[in-house]
């Protein structure tokens, strides 16, 4: 299990949330941040100081953002695991969930 960042990140992107991860998993997408489930430990660091109350662990997703429990994970199947977000850069494409989102929905 990893923490997922749901639906309220989306077009906000506050990024405190990367400041304050250990281990540099929060990877910036155009419309959202995306945690790699692959490279989080767990440990809980990003939950409490996003603004927007959008991160959750995993199994803790509200029922509304459900899609979101996999959204992290999909977005990063195609890249593997790219070893710190630091030095990958931002992620040229949102998963399709939020790449096809109106604005402010």
């Amino acid at each position: 299990m990893a923490y997922v960042i749901a639906q309220p990140c989306v077009d906000v992107k506050d990024r405190a949330c990367i400041d304050e991860c250990p281990v540099d998993c929060i990877y910036e997408g155009p419309r959202k941040l995306y945690i790699h489930p692959d490279e989080c430990v767990d440990c809980g660091a990003c939950e409490p100081v996003c603004p927007v109350e959008a991160v959750f662990f995993d199994e803790d997703v509200p029922a509304e953002w459900s899609d979101y429990r996999t959204a992290d994970a999909e977005v990063f199947v195609p890249l593997g695991s790219l070893g710190g977000a630091s030095g990958a850069g931002p992620l040229s494409v949102d998963h399709p969930l939020v790449a096809g989102r109106g604005a402010a929905e």
